[in-house]
């Protein structure tokens, strides 16, 4: 029997309106099995309606979000279960825009007129070798040389390290509009790199002195190898307005040419980040913004899976306004996007969106939320209004 102060909880979980203490009775309900088969209904009976849901495997997606919610069953982390609820948002929120929207056909003037399909985002980038050579990369094409490999989603580079007396030879990695890409570099500091970027970095890192690479443009996620690992060498990310120096940690870093700040967001460990003659360092959960008009800099407190949950195939988006949503959807699906009305641009949106979704989708969601009256997609150019 589903009480009514657990429905509650349910329900506000699926607004994600649910306070940790909530979240915590959700999961000490869920361990006993009788619940979760009342639960599975519940979902069923209340979200998963319709007869035009039937293309959806709804035993499937209810069982799929069960089984992020019971995940960790032995231990209660708050934290850890607050992140598995958010991607157990994206399977309702999926197909509660399929139900909304696939009753009918919307025949009013502000049905949104599709001229063609938009295609998500897949892991592609091109490889610029250090003889100028130009390698594409994309599933399906493989690639292999002295120093790396490559099966067309990740590229790999052989464990090895410079000579002193050598000359550095620097590869470039460049992820397009509607891209992303996976680099594991010499010393085994992974890289994920996002739509639009660009990250400069030697084929092997000389023994016993700093490792640099550049973030040219763009956004990356690090995850560096331990400095121990490599008679104390320190990491360095160059960017032209900073430097961010570790010892072995994961950080993310925004950098877009076309934005005015830089955003550095430590996941674990310890940073430093330098700008002109000043120096931060950042605590985990610390985001530092750089403003690059003012050349000052704020570090806040922050939920960091927002910063980096792209890299494991969502956009979680918190109180952010839509022009800055839609500046990150049209990087990833490789769009334009246009406001008729920049007012619209300022209104908020709260949710967590799968990078596999379609755009189509997207926008309807967004504007049965009430944020945009109508939206029309022509040449691959989205108007909003």
């Amino acid at each position: 029997m589903l009480s009514n102060k657990i429905e509650k909880i349910i329900t506000k979980y699926l607004l994600n309106q649910a306070s940790f203490s909530e979240l915590e009775a959700l999961e000490l309900w869920l361990l006993d099995s009788e619940n979760e088969k009342v639960f599975k209904e519940f979902i069923k009976t209340n979200y998963l309606i319709d007869s035009s849901l039937n293309k959806y495997n709804t035993s499937l997606s209810s069982k799929k979000l069960l089984a992020f919610i019971t995940q960790e069953k032995q231990t209660i982390r708050v934290k850890r279960f607050r992140n598995y609820l958010k991607y157990a948002a994206v399977f309702i929120g999926l197909i509660m825009v399929s139900y909304f929207f696939n009753v009918g056909k919307d025949t009013s003037t502000n049905a949104p007129i599709l001229v063609e399909s938009i295609q998500t985002g897949k892991d592609k980038a091109t490889l610029t070798l250090e003889n100028g050579t130009i390698v594409s990369l994309e599933k399906g094409a493989s690639f292999n040389n002295k120093n790396a490999q490559s099966n067309g989603e990740k590229l790999i580079y052989l464990n090895s390290t410079n000579k002193e007396s050598n000359k550095i030879a620097y590869n470039y990695l460049t992820v397009p509009r509607g891209g992303q890409f996976y680099l594991k570099l010499s010393d085994e500091t992974q890289v994920w790199l996002n739509s639009e970027s660009q990250l400069k970095y030697p084929v092997s890192f000389t023994k016993g002195k700093i490792r640099v690479v550049e973030l040219i443009y763009g956004e990356a996620f690090f995850d560096v190898s331990p400095s121990t690992n490599h008679q104390g060498s320190l990491f360095k990310v160059h960017h032209k307005d900073q430097d961010i120096q570790v010892l072995g940690t994961t950080f993310n870093i925004k950098a877009y040419k076309d934005e005015s700040s830089i955003y550095t967001t430590l996941v674990e460990g310890n940073v430093a980040v330098s700008f002109k003659e000043t120096q931060k360092n950042l605590s985990p959960n610390d985001q530092l913004n750089l403003d690059l008009e003012t050349k000052t800099a704020i570090i806040q407190k922050v939920d960091v899976y927002n910063a980096i949950s792209w890299k494991d195939g969502v956009f979680s988006f918190d109180e952010k306004s839509l022009f800055e949503i839609m500046r990150v959807l049209s990087r990833w699906y490789d769009v334009k996007v246009v406001f008729k009305d920049d007012a619209i641009k300022e209104e908020e949106f709260i949710g967590v969106l799968s990078k596999n979704q379609n755009i189509e989708d997207i926008l309807k969601s967004i504007k049965n939320f009430g944020l945009v009256k109508s939206y029309t997609i022509r040449d691959k150019i989205i108007i909003l209004e």
